[in-house]
């Protein structure tokens, strides 16, 4: 898969071009974990794209005051037009599987999970990572297919919403985790697949066939730190009931942290009972 990033910070990512045969070299966060064994692998390509090396004016000005008055600057068109016809991209509404052009916006649609897992299923994506005020609205209207926006917030700049999502894309392709559930079972895993992730007894192997619950806790050695012993039931040996306690876990820290998910996970009467237990008003969401 490749990825091509445009932005006026192209150090931020520590390459001006990642291939299988170049790594980051440890700089950038491109040059770590698993980003820089996609690249080595050859699964994953990842370039960046200088914005100013599109200018004509020898301030390389990237920005300009926008029409009507307000504050900050917008980038300007010209030179992002520019960049994305150096790319060779087909024209919009053209690209079918093969492209996808996605500009960082703090108005675009929010990036979750699952927009992830449909971004992997492109061969190429580019990002083009917004500054100051905005973009030149012409930009997203004739060249991105999508905007996307990783949270509620405002960043400085695109740079972070676009590691974000190569991040989020590149685990999910075939061959880049160790593991090939590991993408899987964890939270905001799949929820589509029900019958592959349900036990002979009825009981899900995982978060992932609740329909997008947050994962159970995890534990390690030693079974006792600081006076807090890992829960018993993890260490009986019996992979039902480790499973039950899972499930149950799940639910609690969902409620916890994110209610808002239980409106939408395919929860199970006995879910629903449990979940009442711990006080959650199901008509409050």
């Amino acid at each position: 898969m490749q990825f091509d990033i445009v932005t006026i910070f192209p150090e931020f990512f520590g390459t001006a071009g990642l291939s299988g045969a170049e790594t980051a070299g440890g700089h950038g966060i491109l040059g770590h974990g698993i980003l820089e064994r996609a690249v080595r692998q050859g699964l994953a390509t990842v370039s960046t794209h200088d914005l100013r090396n599109f200018t004509h004016d020898r301030h390389r000005t990237v920005d300009d005051r926008p029409f009507g008055g307000g504050e900050g600057m917008v980038l300007k068109a010209q030179p992002i037009f520019e960049c994305l016809d150096s790319l060779q991209l087909a024209p919009k509404g053209e690209r079918g599987m093969r492209e996808r052009v996605v500009l960082l916006s703090a108005q675009g649609r929010r990036f979750v999970q699952s927009e992830a897992r449909r971004l992997s299923g492109y061969a190429r994506v580019v990002l083009i990572c917004g500054r100051y005020e905005g973009v030149d609205e012409r930009v997203s209207q004739q060249l991105c297919d999508e905007e996307l926006s990783i949270g509620d917030y405002v960043l400085s700049g695109g740079e972070l919403g676009a590691a974000v999502i190569v991040d989020a894309v590149v685990r999910l392709l075939p061959g880049v985790l160790g593991h090939a559930d590991s993408s899987r079972y964890e939270s905001f895993g799949e929820g589509d697949e029900p019958t592959e992730t349900l036990t002979a007894d009825g009981v899900p192997r995982a978060t992932h066939g609740s329909g997008g619950l947050l994962d159970y806790p995890h534990y390690t050695r030693p079974a006792e730190w600081h006076g807090q012993p890992v829960p018993e039931v993890l260490s009986g040996g019996d992979h039902v009931v480790i499973r039950r306690w899972r499930r149950r876990a799940a639910l609690a820290k969902t409620l916890a942290n994110r209610p808002d998910l239980l409106t939408t996970a395919d929860l199970s009467d006995d879910d629903r009972e449990y979940l009442a237990e711990l006080g959650w008003n199901q008509q409050a969401g």
